[in-house]
C-alpha cells in the first residue's frame, strides 16, 4: 500500500479502468491486474501469511486450486457440495473422505483438499498431522478456510501450501459481494494460480473488490459479536426438547472442540442443529423476527439454511445457523420464542 498523503482519501477508490498507460510492470490490461485487486490481496495476504490472488467467487478460486492437480485429488465427502460436483467433472481421480476421517494413505495423490470446520457439518480435522502425511507422500495441501476466516485460523502457519476461501461469506461480511481468494505459501504456486485467473477470466469486479476491502476492516469486530451470539444460542438450545444434534466447535462439549481449539485462534458464529422435520424448520423461521432463511452465512444478519434442500446428506430438519451481529439478548429471546410459538 502507498504511504498516506495529506488530503487523499483514507481508502483508495476502486479503479475501473481496463486499459492503462504503457510502462508499468503490472498494470497494462484489466483482466491481468488492477490496483484495487492488489490492495485487497495485500491485506488478505498479510492475514493469511502468504501471497494472495483474488477471484470473482469462491467457486472460481476453488476451480483454480483443483486445476493444479493432474492425477488424483483427495477431498472431504462432507464439505461444500459444489466442490465435489466440480471435482467430479475434472479429468482426475477423486477420492472422498469424511473430514473427521479416517484418512487414507496419500500415495499417488497430487492434491489434498481439507475443509475445517467443514460446511455444513462443522467437523474438524488436524491440519498439521494431515499436512505432514500428505507432504511425506509428495502431495500439495489446500485448506478451505471459508468457515474459519483468516482471523480464526491460519492454515499456512500450520504447514498447508494453499488457503482457499469464499469471501462472499464472513470476510466481506455484508451479504453484498461475490468474491473468493487463494493464498499460497510458494510464490511459484501463486504465479500458477494468478496465471489461471488471467487465462480463464475469473477476475472480480473492482467495485466488489473495494467493498470486500471495506468489509475486511470490521472482520474482527463482526466475528467477536457473531461468536458471542453463537455461544449464547448454543447455551440456550442445549437440552432444548425440540433441538437435537447441536454442534458448534467453540463449545467445550462439542466433539470437534479439542482439535479445533488447538489450531483455531478464535471461533465464529456458525453452528448447526436439527429439528424434527422440514415443516418444523419452516415454522420456526416464519415465527422468528430476527432470523432470515438464506443460503449464505457470515453476514451481519442472522440467517438459517435448511441444508437438505441443496442435496447435502443431512436430515430434512438439519439447520445451519449463522449468528449475526444483533443484540445477544434480543437474538436469544427471539429464537426461543420462535421455537415455543411455532406449534412444533
Amino acid at each position: 500500500m502507498p504511504d498516506p498523503q495529506p488530503g487523499t482519501p483514507l481508502q483508495a477508490s476502486p479503479v475501473f479502468a481496463t486499459g492503462f498507460h504503457a510502462g508499468h510492470p503490472s498494470y497494462g490490461y484489466g483482466r491481468a491486474d488492477n490496483p484495487t485487486y492488489r490492495a485487497l490481496e495485500s491485506a488478505i495476504g498479510a492475514l493469511d501469511g502468504g501471497e494472495c490472488v483474488v477471484f470473482a467467487s469462491g467457486m472460481a478460486a476453488i476451480s483454480a486450486v483443483l486445476g493444479l492437480a493432474a492425477g488424483k485429488i483427495v477431498l472431504p465427502s462432507d464439505g461444500y457440495y459444489l466442490t465435489r460436483t466440480l471435482a467430479a467433472d475434472l479429468p482426475v481421480t477423486v477420492a472422498e473422505v469424511p473430514t473427521a476421517g479416517p484418512w487414507p494413505s496419500f500415495d499417488g495423490v497430487d492434491l489434498v483438499l481439507l475443509e475445517t470446520p467443514s460446511n455444513p457439518g462443522l467437523d474438524v480435522c488436524d491440519i498439521t498431522a494431515l499436512v505432514s502425511a500428505a507432504h511425506a507422500a509428495g502431495a500439495l495441501v489446500a485448506v478451505d478456510n471459508t468457515t474459519a476466516t483468516p482471523i480464526g485460523q491460519r492454515p499456512l502457519e500450520l504447514g498447508a501450501d494453499i488457503v482457499v476461501s469464499s469471501d462472499s461469506k464472513a470476510l466481506a461480511g455484508h451479504s453484498d459481494v461475490l468474491l473468493g481468494h487463494v493464498t499460497c505459501r510458494s510464490a511459484d504456486v501463486a504465479g500458477r494460480i494468478r496465471h489461471a485467473r488471467t487465462v480463464r477470466g475469473g477476475i472480480p469486479g473492482p467495485f466488489e473488490t473495494w467493498l470486500a476491502h471495506r468489509g475486511l476492516g470490521t472482520l474482527d469486530l463482526r466475528l467477536a459479536r457473531q461468536a458471542r451470539n453463537a455461544a449464547a444460542l448454543y447455551a440456550a438450545l442445549s437440552g432444548h426438547p425440540l433441538v437435537s444434534d447441536l454442534r458448534w466447535p467453540g463449545a467445550e462439549q462439542d466433539s470437534s472442540y479439542v482439535v479445533a481449539s488447538k489450531q483455531m485462534r478464535r471461533f465464529n458464529g456458525v453452528f448447526t442443529f436439527t429439528l424434527r422435520s422440514q415443516d418444523a424448520v419452516e415454522r420456526v423461521l416464519a415465527a422468528s423476527e430476527l432470523v432470515t432463511a438464506a443460503t449464505s452465512f457470515g453476514g451481519l444478519h442472522s440467517t438459517a439454511d435448511r441444508r437438505a434442500q441443496w442435496g447435502d446428506p443431512v436430515p430434512p430438519g438439519f439447520v445451519r445457523f449463522s449468528a449475526g451481529c444483533e443484540d445477544t439478548d434480543d437474538l436469544v429471546a427471539d429464537v426461543l420464542r420462535a421455537l415455543s410459538t411455532s406449534d412444533l
